[in-house]
């Protein structure tokens, strides 16, 4: 047929323009999670690529290149031996040892060696020349010229589909899925075998022609084998595949089939090597079908993006919903009076003494600073104990909900699809940062700092100056970040009612006796203001970590609608 006849059946003029905006986004559409829901879509996107470039777009490109039949089948089926006796020359290796052919072999007739000399086809494999004995090399395609082979038609010999080796198994697929023309070689013994007729479905789906030679063939059991044989490829869709039989026989002197017993299939290869119009169809049956099923395959990749993408949400969802949750925890500890109990409670009552101070506070203020002071001989108050109470309790709050976070997102993802793959590639993300209390208690102590640079923003004035300094500077942060702690609306129980509010307003009474109520409060809030946003940047840091696990896995709206588009492209085509 002509290559014009065959251009038109299989779309409009700039169809290979679109396959190969499309081929460039199936690239791009890579499935970094290691999913098992995936699994199948990130190897049929491989497939997928693999196939438009090693058929699609080359068979597009050059729609007059001779024929490409594969020849593939299981281990043992014979296939070196029928393409050696097809050529009546060995071109490729036979044996007992399994398996025999470990890189394929492409013969041609030699006017189309241009053809394959290049990676117009099998682009991602070299191209070597040599003796049919010389050692197979890796990731390499063997060229062979031959006579006897007519122009217009190639065979490839393909590794075992069943090989025992992964690699064969991989090639001999990718390879299959290059062929114009699948020549799929059984015996008599493994025709029906499960893993060859997952290849022939697929075949059948996307339009692949297919040749079936059954190879081996007792000669009384021939017509009951090659009957039950084309019974199950009608049930495939396959009935108008051609089947050859080759009896079980002795090779020659050469190694070769008798030609008697394989006469009809070298017949029917040269006239289908001979008839331009014959191979058209050929082609345009596989072209066309490979073509067809680039929207499914599309949509598939599309779907599992789509899952990935939803995935990779939700667990950044759940890092993120974690440590939001533990700085509202934080700042609910600020407030509901918590860190007012406990150790700062006793070391509050060192402080300032107990039991009947607290009940002269209503006397006044100035009696109140006459107790603290003269509780230390006329000197400020002593605060590093009641400091370090302070600290402590601030800092084993952050920590507390910090490693509260770690533990809820490493049990949400545990629970997700994508998530124990993630935390067994990175396992510290189970916990807290390694270094984060260090972190967190030089956090606090610069925060304890920055609360003394608010009483001393505040001290203003000499009179508002000589009243800090009846306290002491640190004396009076002590006092701030215990009103800044104070419950605001929260409920203390039990004793702990009568002591955390009498520490506060205690210490309210004296801050409003020096600033003033109004300047308290804000004062206060903006204590409380700046621990919260330090406690925020610390979550943030250890939510990153989380971000950073996930941040090459990510998968954007934008790649989804460009390969749909693309796919959709291609469609309307056709």
């Amino acid at each position: 047929m002509p290559a014009s006849s065959v251009a038109a059946d299989v779309g409009a003029p700039d169809l290979l323009a679109r396959v190969s905006v499309l081929r460039d986004e199936v690239e791009r559409a890579e499935l970094p999670l290691d999913l098992p829901s995936t699994a199948d879509a990130r190897a049929n996107r491989d497939a997928l690529l693999r196939q438009l470039d090693d058929y699609v777009i080359p068979r597009l490109a050059s729609i007059d290149a001779p024929l490409l039949a594969v020849v593939g089948g299981s281990t043992g089926a014979g296939k070196s031996t029928l393409v050696n006796s097809v050529l009546r020359r060995e071109v490729s290796t036979t044996g007992v040892l399994r398996p025999t052919t470990t890189s394929p072999v492409l013969i041609h007739h030699p006017e189309d060696s241009r053809w394959f000399r290049d990676s117009r086809v099998l682009p991602s494999l070299a191209r070597v020349t040599g003796a049919t004995d010389a050692e197979p090399q890796p990731g390499t395609v063997r060229l062979v010229a031959s006579d006897e082979l007519p122009s217009g038609m190639a065979l490839l010999d393909a590794p075992d589909i069943d090989s025992v080796v992964a690699a064969n198994r991989g090639l001999a697929n990718q390879l299959l899925q290059a062929a114009d023309l699948w020549l799929f070689v059984t015996t008599a013994a493994r025709y029906a075998d499960a893993v060859p007729w997952e290849l022939l479905r697929q075949a059948s789906d996307r339009g692949t022609a297919v040749a079936i030679v059954l190879d081996r063939v007792d000669r009384d059991a021939v017509q009951d084998v090659r009957g039950h044989l084309v019974d199950m490829l009608r049930e495939q869709g396959l009935e108008t595949s051609p089947v050859f039989t080759v009896p079980e026989t002795d090779l020659d002197e050469r190694g070769l089939i008798p030609e008697a017993d394989i006469a009809r299939l070298r017949s029917w290869l040269g006239a289908l090597a001979g008839d331009q119009r014959a191979r058209g169809i050929v082609i345009r049956q596989t072209l066309s079908g490979a073509l067809r099923s680039l929207d499914e395959r599309s949509a598939e990749l599309v779907s599992a993006m789509e899952t990935q993408q939803h995935q990779v949400f939700d667990l950044k969802g759940a890092a993120f919903a974690a440590y939001d949750k533990a700085e509202q925890q934080v700042k609910d500890g600020m407030s509901d009076g918590q860190l007012l109990r406990g150790e700062v409670l006793a070391r509050w009552q060192e402080f300032v003494g107990t039991g009947e101070f607290f009940r002269k506070v209503e006397s006044g203020v100035s009696k109140v600073r006459d107790r603290i002071t003269s509780a230390v001989k006329g000197a400020p108050p002593p605060s590093k104990p009641l400091d370090e109470a302070l600290h402590d309790g601030v800092a084993a709050l952050v920590q507390a909900e910090a490693d509260a976070a770690a533990a809820t997102v490493a049990r949400q993802w545990r629970a997700a699809e994508a998530g124990p793959a993630l935390l067994d590639a990175h396992p510290a993300l189970t916990r807290s940062s390694s270094d984060l209390q260090a972190t967190i208690e030089r956090t606090v102590r610069d925060w304890q700092s920055d609360v003394l640079d608010i009483v001393r923003a505040e001290g203003g004035n000499r009179r508002t100056n000589a009243r800090i300094a009846a306290y002491g500077v640190n004396g009076i942060g002590l006092f701030l970040m215990l009103v800044s702690f104070a419950h605001t609306g929260g409920v203390l129980v039990a004793p702990e009612v009568a002591i955390a509010g009498g520490t506060t307003a205690l210490a309210q009474k004296v801050l409003e006796a020096i600033f003033g109520d109004q300047a308290v409060r804000e004062m206060s809030a903006q204590a409380r203001t700046l621990l919260l946003e330090r406690v925020r940047d610390i979550y943030a840091d250890e939510r990153e970590r989380y971000e950073a696990a996930l941040g090459g896995k990510s998968i954007s709206d934008g790649q989804i609608r460009r390969l749909t588009e693309a796919a959709q492209a291609v469609g309307t085509a056709l």
